[in-house]
């Protein structure tokens, strides 16, 4: 019996041939680069995503939600991945993540939802990160509204609310929502709870919704970053007095330095 992963290719080379080969052909090339903004499922490294994965779209069918869907020709998502769109349907953190336990080619691997335990636990997904944008947020306008913090799986962890004072009347508080990075999934359930026409809050992919600070600053505060405080001052240290030795050298008028 053919597998799916042959039936989808020859899916394709029958397109191809409908289509007098070239035009599909080129189209199908142009969407093997991949949306930068394009969501994964649980369990997926998107460095190597679109080379490892094998397109059977088994977790799309695993999936109870209808999450999950495979990427069509003009969508400008690599074809035949699977993907999922938060404002149409979000990921309902299932925790017996059945998604990756179907894909054959480990290319969702359950070992990167492991933290501190030594089981794989949804709440340790990395899809994404929730942005809020403020100027849209009406919690941020002073409109008493936590759609997004009760509709979150991890309410009061990944998003938490902040009472503000409100600078206009002086007197009311405003409850901002506020995401915390370390802990939000990107399950985009808050992005589809949005009340508002286009969702104020979006799940973006982590290097894209993060930023880097790099190695000139350090965070004194932090055990690792002491450390590195610490090496940075014995290289200055050592600086320094290769540059009084030499200082010294040059001073020196004895006269066999000369002979």
């Amino acid at each position: 019996m053919s597998s799916r992963r042959d039936v989808l290719k020859n899916l394709f080379k029958t397109a191809a041939v409908a289509g007098s080969g070239g035009l599909v052909w080129g189209a199908l090339a142009n969407e093997t680069v991949d949306s930068q903004f394009v969501l994964r499922p649980p369990g997926a490294e998107l460095d190597t995503f679109i080379q490892s994965c094998v397109k059977c779209g088994l977790c799309v069918e695993a999936c109870p939600y209808d999450t999950l869907k495979l990427a069509s020709t003009g969508e400008n998502i690599a074809l035949g991945t699977p993907y999922f769109k938060p404002r149409d349907v979000p990921c309902y953190m299932c925790t017996h993540i059945p998604c990756i336990d179907a894909c054959p080619s480990g290319t969702l691997d359950l070992k990167r939802l492991i933290k501190e335990s030594e089981t794989a636990d949804i709440e340790n997904a990395k899809m994404g990160l929730a942005v809020i944008h403020k100027e849209t947020c009406i919690a941020f306008w002073g409109i008493q509204c936590d759609a997004c913090f009760r509709a979150c799986p991890l309410m009061n962890e990944a998003i938490t609310l902040v009472f503000e004072k409100n600078q206009q009347t002086g007197k009311h508080a405003n409850l901002q929502p506020v995401v915390n990075s370390d802990v939000c999934t990107g399950c985009g359930v808050c992005e589809h709870a949005c009340i508002v026409e286009k969702a104020a809050i979006a799940i973006l992919p982590v290097d894209k919704a993060t930023g880097k600070v790099g190695d000139h600053y350090i965070r004194n505060w932090e055990k690792s970053d002491e450390e590195q405080l610490k090496h940075k001052k014995e290289v200055e240290s050592n600086e320094d007095t290769d540059v009084n030795s030499a200082l010294d050298y040059l001073n020196n008028d004895d006269e066999e330095l000369f002979d």
